[in-house]
Protein backbone atom coordinates (compact mmCIF):
# COMPACT_ATOMS: atom_id res chain seq x y z
CA UNK A 1 0.00 0.00 0.00
CA UNK A 2 1.46 3.36 -0.96
CA UNK A 3 1.07 6.53 1.12
CA UNK A 4 -1.46 8.17 -1.20
CA UNK A 5 -3.71 5.11 -1.05
CA UNK A 6 -3.51 5.04 2.76
CA UNK A 7 -4.27 8.77 2.98
CA UNK A 8 -7.13 8.45 0.49
CA UNK A 9 -8.68 5.52 2.33
CA UNK A 10 -8.54 7.14 5.76
CA UNK A 11 -9.75 10.47 4.36
CA UNK A 12 -12.70 8.71 2.75
CA UNK A 13 -13.59 6.97 6.00
CA UNK A 14 -13.34 10.06 8.21
CA UNK A 15 -15.01 12.39 5.71
CA UNK A 16 -17.85 9.89 5.39
CA UNK A 17 -18.20 9.91 9.17
CA UNK A 18 -18.13 13.72 9.21
CA UNK A 19 -20.84 13.82 6.57
CA UNK A 20 -23.00 11.41 8.55
CA UNK A 21 -22.48 13.04 11.95
CA UNK A 22 -22.17 16.76 11.28
CA UNK A 23 -25.79 17.50 10.46
CA UNK A 24 -27.05 15.42 13.38
CA UNK A 25 -24.81 17.56 15.60
CA UNK A 26 -26.20 20.76 14.09
CA UNK A 27 -23.00 21.56 12.18
CA UNK A 28 -22.66 22.77 8.60
CA UNK A 29 -21.12 19.81 6.77
CA UNK A 30 -19.80 21.76 3.78
CA UNK A 31 -18.13 24.34 6.05
CA UNK A 32 -16.33 21.47 7.76
CA UNK A 33 -15.11 20.29 4.38
CA UNK A 34 -13.93 23.85 3.70
CA UNK A 35 -11.89 23.73 6.93
CA UNK A 36 -10.52 20.31 5.98
CA UNK A 37 -9.58 21.61 2.54
CA UNK A 38 -7.82 24.57 4.14
CA UNK A 39 -5.80 22.20 6.31
CA UNK A 40 -4.52 20.21 3.34
CA UNK A 41 -4.02 23.27 1.11
CA UNK A 42 -2.02 24.98 3.86
CA UNK A 43 0.45 22.10 3.84
CA UNK A 44 -0.97 19.76 6.45
CA UNK A 45 0.71 18.78 9.69
CA UNK A 46 0.63 21.13 12.68
CA UNK A 47 1.81 24.11 10.62
CA UNK A 48 -1.01 23.64 8.10
CA UNK A 49 -3.49 23.20 10.92
CA UNK A 50 -2.47 26.49 12.53
CA UNK A 51 -2.40 28.33 9.20
CA UNK A 52 -5.87 27.03 8.32
CA UNK A 53 -7.38 27.96 11.67
CA UNK A 54 -5.91 31.46 11.89
CA UNK A 55 -6.66 32.41 8.31
CA UNK A 56 -10.14 30.84 8.21
CA UNK A 57 -11.12 32.72 11.36
CA UNK A 58 -9.63 35.89 9.97
CA UNK A 59 -11.78 35.47 6.87
CA UNK A 60 -14.88 35.01 9.03
CA UNK A 61 -13.99 38.23 10.85
CA UNK A 62 -13.56 40.22 7.63
CA UNK A 63 -16.81 38.86 6.20
CA UNK A 64 -18.71 39.99 9.30
CA UNK A 65 -17.06 43.43 9.11
CA UNK A 66 -18.10 43.67 5.47
CA UNK A 67 -21.67 42.60 6.23
CA UNK A 68 -21.97 45.10 9.08
CA UNK A 69 -20.59 47.98 7.01
CA UNK A 70 -23.12 47.24 4.27
CA UNK A 71 -25.94 47.10 6.84
CA UNK A 72 -25.12 50.46 8.41
CA UNK A 73 -23.83 52.56 5.53
CA UNK A 74 -26.44 53.19 2.91
CA UNK A 75 -24.67 54.65 -0.10
CA UNK A 76 -24.69 53.50 -3.69
CA UNK A 77 -22.21 50.72 -4.44
CA UNK A 78 -21.23 50.24 -0.78
CA UNK A 79 -21.00 46.49 -1.41
CA UNK A 80 -18.47 46.96 -4.21
CA UNK A 81 -16.46 49.52 -2.23
CA UNK A 82 -16.44 47.30 0.85
CA UNK A 83 -15.47 44.28 -1.22
CA UNK A 84 -12.50 46.14 -2.69
CA UNK A 85 -11.24 47.45 0.64
CA UNK A 86 -11.76 44.20 2.56
CA UNK A 87 -10.19 42.15 -0.24
CA UNK A 88 -7.10 44.35 -0.08
CA UNK A 89 -6.92 43.91 3.70
CA UNK A 90 -7.37 40.13 3.47
CA UNK A 91 -4.47 39.94 1.04
CA UNK A 92 -2.08 42.44 2.66
CA UNK A 93 -2.49 40.86 6.10
CA UNK A 94 -0.42 37.98 4.70
CA UNK A 95 2.61 40.07 5.70
CA UNK A 96 1.80 38.80 9.21
CA UNK A 97 3.39 35.34 9.50
CA UNK A 98 0.42 33.47 10.98
CA UNK A 99 -1.96 35.03 8.42
CA UNK A 100 0.17 34.28 5.37
CA UNK A 101 -2.17 31.69 3.81
CA UNK A 102 -4.41 33.97 1.72
CA UNK A 103 -6.64 31.18 0.34
CA UNK A 104 -7.56 30.23 3.92
CA UNK A 105 -8.71 33.78 4.58
CA UNK A 106 -10.92 33.69 1.50
CA UNK A 107 -12.28 30.26 2.46
CA UNK A 108 -13.34 31.61 5.86
CA UNK A 109 -14.85 34.69 4.27
CA UNK A 110 -16.83 32.97 1.52
CA UNK A 111 -18.01 30.33 3.98
CA UNK A 112 -19.44 33.09 6.14
CA UNK A 113 -21.16 34.74 3.20
CA UNK A 114 -22.49 31.36 2.01
CA UNK A 115 -23.98 30.81 5.48
CA UNK A 116 -25.71 34.22 5.30
CA UNK A 117 -23.38 35.67 7.92
CA UNK A 118 -24.08 32.95 10.48
CA UNK A 119 -20.57 32.96 11.90
CA UNK A 120 -21.70 31.06 15.01
CA UNK A 121 -22.40 28.05 12.77
CA UNK A 122 -19.41 28.55 10.46
CA UNK A 123 -16.66 28.90 13.07
CA UNK A 124 -17.09 25.53 14.81
CA UNK A 125 -17.48 23.76 11.47
CA UNK A 126 -14.28 25.32 10.08
CA UNK A 127 -12.35 24.44 13.23
CA UNK A 128 -13.68 20.89 13.32
CA UNK A 129 -12.94 20.63 9.61
CA UNK A 130 -9.29 21.48 10.22
CA UNK A 131 -9.26 18.87 12.97
CA UNK A 132 -10.84 16.44 10.50
CA UNK A 133 -8.02 17.14 8.06
CA UNK A 134 -5.43 16.53 10.77
CA UNK A 135 -7.10 13.23 11.69
CA UNK A 136 -7.27 12.16 8.04
CA UNK A 137 -3.60 12.92 7.50
CA UNK A 138 -2.43 11.36 10.78
CA UNK A 139 -4.46 8.20 10.32
CA UNK A 140 -3.30 7.88 6.71
CA UNK A 141 0.33 8.09 7.82
CA UNK A 142 -0.37 5.59 10.58
CA UNK A 143 -1.97 3.12 8.14
CA UNK A 144 0.88 3.54 5.68
CA UNK A 145 3.47 2.85 8.39
CA UNK A 146 1.65 -0.29 9.50
CA UNK A 147 1.54 -1.73 5.99
CA UNK A 148 5.01 -0.48 5.11
CA UNK A 149 6.45 -2.08 8.25
CA UNK A 150 4.90 -5.43 7.35
CA UNK A 151 6.41 -5.19 3.86
CA UNK A 152 9.85 -4.42 5.33
CA UNK A 153 9.63 -7.30 7.83
CA UNK A 154 9.39 -9.91 5.04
Amino acid sequence: MDSLFALSLMTAIFCGLWSALSSSLGLIAWAGFAGCTSFFAAGGKLKGFNRAIFTNLSGVFWAIISIKICEYIEIQHIGAITTAVITFIMCIQAKIKFLDFIPGTFIGSVSTFAANGNWKAVVPALILGAILGYICESSGLWLFKIFNKKDNDK
